[in-house]
């Protein structure tokens, strides 16, 4: 007779059977940098994210490293925007200096730069505007020229979120004639025009000024698109694809991953966050175990990488487990 309860009569049997695991190496830490000194803005709508200028960054750089998260995201908050967000690819950029400090600091922390204009420009679209249509192939220059002087500054890794057709190849092919051919590059390849980025928009001053971002964003009713972009940006030169964002779409992750080999990442992004740390406040939800409990759906879905703001607090619930497990022992 068939009793699947029989593997879950106990935590140790439970354990020897588990078909997925969460670890500290499998997360990504997103931080935004503004301009200015002796600064650290809480984001209202993200509890617990904070906006740091440079000379104040280490204090979170060094909470991360202390707990075992070995990657960081960084997003910067330039004080200048303009129509070509020239603040974007300036060698001297918030964004520039903050890597170099990191790398200066923190040596053995993974820093991946993200490379979009929305941040820098005064309309806060992702590309160049012309009466209103926002410029795909005029752009490509400026996203190679940021990620050029990020890969200068000490960036790691290349992260384009854009979505303009083509950028991972004119990216990968300016890194590489300036001699970063061992840069890598993440690719937000399937990132969907999604409600769950309004917090974002706060931390990072990025909100459009005008329309939306549905001539460049997927539309959330596409999945066998998604594969495509996948696909077609890996052609082009992407080391990494990723998925965003990521609990209402993890059937597009499962699907890219039966389709692609390399490293998947998924975000999981501001209103999925915020959405947990509000219910949780309100005393409605278990907020470790809802966390912990999404972070195993998008590995089971195929993810190795996940991009998270509750990176430092899961992995102190990982300490603890390991604690627990020790003492048992």
């Amino acid at each position: 007779m068939v009793r699947m309860r029989r593997l879950r009569v106990n935590e140790e049997m439970r354990s020897l059977v588990r078909e997925t695991s969460l670890q500290k190496s499998d997360l990504v830490y997103p931080v935004f940098v503004i301009e200015g000194k002796n600064i650290k803005n809480p984001v209202d709508s993200m509890p617990g994210i904070y906006q740091y200028s440079i000379d104040r960054l280490g204090e979170e750089l060094k909470r991360a490293a202390e707990s075992g998260i070995s990657a960081v995201l960084v997003f910067g908050i330039p004080e200048h925007k303009d129509d070509t967000g020239s603040e974007a690819y300036n060698a001297e950029g918030v964004t520039q200096r903050a890597v170099r400090y990191m790398k200066e600091k923190f040596p053995k922390l993974l820093v991946i730069a993200d490379v979009c204009l929305c941040e820098y420009t005064s309309h806060g679209h992702c590309g160049l505007v012309c009466n209103g249509e926002i410029l795909n192939d005029e752009t490509l220059g400026l996203l190679a020229k940021m990620s050029v002087s990020l890969a200068k500054a000490g960036a790691d890794m290349i992260a384009p979120s854009d979505m303009m057709d083509g950028r991972v190849e004119y990216i990968r092919k300016a890194l590489d004639k300036e001699g970063f051919c061992n840069t890598a590059i993440m690719a937000y390849s399937a990132k969907f025009a999604s409600g769950y980025y309004s917090p974002f928009r706060d931390a990072a001053h990025s909100a459009p000024a005008f329309g939306d971002r549905r001539t460049y964003q997927m539309d959330p009713a596409n999945g066998k698109e998604a594969v495509r972009e996948c696909k077609y940006d890996i052609e082009e030169g992407a080391d990494i694809v990723m998925v965003k964002p990521a609990l209402a779409y993890l059937d597009v992750v499962k699907e890219v991953s039966r389709q692609v080999e390399c490293p998947i990442a998924v975000y999981n992004v501001s209103g999925e966050y915020s959405m947990v740390k509000a219910a949780a406040q309100n005393g409605w939800i278990d907020e470790k175990r809802i966390v912990m409990e999404n972070m195993l759906a998008m590995k089971r879905a195929g993810a190795k990488i996940i991009i998270t703001y509750h990176a430092i607090e899961i992995a102190g619930w990982l300490d603890g487990q390991e604690k627990l497990k020790a003492k048992e022992q």
